[in-house]
């Protein structure tokens, strides 16, 4: 390998170092490595820049917009309401009956949203059914991850290798291709999970009889007001008449701290009191003003205690505030809400809430009133989860229909288009048939043209277009033949059956650590370059890394909709684990057998 070689995998490594470590954006930091490859001469400038005129990126940028078009109409809250089981039966039934359709939805529309509406109204139907959501809401997330490979539209990852497909001067995927090989993935993947799968979740059943909301817990720091009439007041193994639905759990004092939950104990006017309260009872405690919280210091200047409203949020990757700390965001001056408590890896976190550094998948309860979701429900910057899916968009069904009937248009225009002629040059693909749609959803008002920005994950489409230069680079400096020879020699006595297990193994790993498309655009010129020395078709590695790539089920990081549902399902980290990586192995064996059947080398 030339020094060429060496400074870009170096580069590189660096760049999912600080992929890993979260130091940046995923988009920030490709872009980053792309201008030092730039600038140190790589590649030139419009290898740089072809990542951003890819049709494979732009495809994925139109279907942003189309699939939030579907999402404003309400279509998808109407579905979930009709396949939601009515009563209670066996949960291998149950559960096929959640994750069919949620899956056929998600091969054809952005997963995103998907798990945005649907998670909500899965897991309080749970709720009503005296249902465990845990056993629900990780299958949900990989339902749509198994709908998601069995199309060209299913993911972005998809789109990304058929955009570098076509870069290359090859033939690019069909619509359905994939679905050779991925609709066997996901009717695994739904045995598996009807079956074994829903075992190896936790499970907390809701058991309030009146079937209401499993309200949480939380432990909040607060302090006795001036003049206090809890003054003196004494505390029986952390209870007190004075506070119902509270447990006192300890004191500070002097700098001392005070277990209170076993003996007796007076409250003075200067304590500082850790206390235990359900979220239920917690606006009817702020009304009384018999304590002082720290979460609701200067809050009082934006509402009257009545006003209040708790609200849960998961924080999405564009919120500003990542890597903060919450005392040094300061929420009640950028949302007029305040933080209660935060939800990460399985444990809620309510004492000393201001220390916390943000991080994108927590789930937050904010205190705050109704208009938060009127102000911030269409951002990115927030997953609600209390009320999606609870308040229908303002759509008509007319427009709803119509949304619904410009998709399937879209959906048979892609499939058959590559069978009709082309109309002044243009081929009849994705990309045109999702652009039309797209641009007609605007001109009759189902997508709002003044906020159709919003819909775009510009990180990702940024992410996507670096990609396809550090792609190009691994390729011009020789790295990508390089390191092809070293899979090649170390696999070399199972020939290119070997090669293929090599590609999908290091795709799978990568993705788990870092994004998904940058995963795949990396992997690529290493697998193109290994089938030329070869000698063989390069497809069938190109399918795998399709495959892999989204094919991640062991960690919350891996995967955006595995993330939304962590905090919603409070979901520790092993959870996945436990329940994901199975199926990983389960879609590596499927993959490996059938793909070099499928798509001879």
């Amino acid at each position: 390998m030339t020094f060429e070689g060496y400074f870009v995998i170096g580069v590189i490594v660096l760049m999912i170092v600080a992929l890993v470590n979260d130091w940046m954006r995923p988009g920030m930091l490709l872009f980053s490595a792309l201008v030092v490859l730039m600038a140190s001469g790589v590649i030139n400038t419009q290898e740089s820049l072809a990542g951003f005129s890819n049709k494979g990126m732009l495809t994925v940028a139109v279907l942003f917009l189309v699939s939030e078009g579907v999402r404003q109409t309400g279509a998808l809250n109407i579905v979930a309401r009709a396949f939601l089981p009515k009563r209670r039966g066996k949960m291998p039934i149950i559960l096929a009956k959640i994750l069919i359709p949620v899956s056929v939805i998600s091969a054809f529309l952005n997963n995103t949203p998907v798990v945005i509406i649907f998670a909500p109204m899965v897991r309080n139907w749970a709720e009503k059914m005296n249902l465990s959501p845990q056993k629900f809401l990780i299958p949900l997330s990989y339902a749509t991850i198994l709908g998601g490979i069995c199309t060209l539209i299913g993911t972005s990852t998809n789109l990304v290798v058929h955009g570098l497909m076509l870069e290359n001067g090859l033939q690019g995927l069909y619509m359905f291709e994939l679905g050779k090989v991925g609709i066997w993935i996901a009717l695994a993947g739904f045995v598996y999970l009807m079956f074994i799968g829903h075992k190896l979740l936790p499970r907390k059943k809701n058991n309030n009889k009146r079937n209401r909301q499993d309200y949480k817990e939380y432990f909040l720091d607060a302090t006795l007001p001036p003049n206090s009439s809890l003054a003196e007041v004494e505390i029986v193994n952390g209870r007190t008449h004075q506070l119902k639905d509270v447990i006192v759990i300890s004191i500070e004092r002097n700098g001392d701290i005070i277990d209170t939950r076993k003996g007796r104990f007076n409250l003075e006017n200067d304590d500082k009191l850790v206390i235990a309260v359900k979220s239920e009872n917690l606006e009817n405690l702020i009304n009384r003003r018999k304590l002082e919280f720290k979460a609701l210091k200067g809050f009082g200047k934006f509402y009257k205690s009545t006003d209040i409203k708790q609200i849960e949020a998961v924080i999405a990757p564009r919120f500003p505030g990542i890597n903060q700390t919450i005392d040094e965001f300061d929420f009640l001056n950028h949302y007029q809400a305040e933080v209660l408590a935060v939800h990460r890896n399985g444990e809620t976190i309510s004492t000393n809430v201001g220390s916390i550094r943000m991080k994108a998948g927590d789930s937050i309860m904010l205190l705050t009133n109704e208009n938060f979701i009127k102000n911030w429900g269409e951002s990115k910057i927030f997953y609600l989860t209390s009320f999606i899916g609870e308040i229908p968009p303002p759509r008509y069904r007319g427009q709803r229909l119509f949304a619904l009937l410009l998709v399937l248009l879209m959906i048979i225009g892609a499939t058959f288009g590559r069978y009709l002629p082309e109309v002044g040059g243009n081929q009849l693909d994705m990309f045109y048939f999702a652009s039309i749609v797209a641009v007609l959803m605007t001109w009759i008002n189902i997508l709002p043209n003044r906020k159709y920005t919003k819909a775009i994950s510009w990180d990702v489409l940024i992410t996507i277009a670096c990609a396809f230069g550090l792609s190009k680079a691994l390729q011009n400096s020789g790295a990508a033949d390089s390191i092809a020879t070293t899979a090649i020699n170390f696999s070399k006595s199972f020939g290119p059956i070997g090669v293929l297990i090599t590609i999908y193994l290091i795709t799978t790993i990568f993705t788990e650590i870092i994004t998904n498309n940058a995963a795949a655009a990396l992997i690529f010129p290493i697998a193109y370059s290994a089938a030329n020395q070869m000698g063989v078709d390069p497809k069938p590695f190109f399918i795998a890394i399709c495959i892999a790539a989204s094919a991640s089920f062991a960690t919350p990081i891996g995967y955006q909709t595995n993330l939304l549902v962590q905090g919603l399902g409070n979901y520790k980290f092993s959870d996945y684990t436990k329940a994901g990586l199975p199926l990983n192995i389960l879609a590596f064996i499927i993959s490996v057998i059938l793909i070099p059947l499928i798509w001879p080398f």
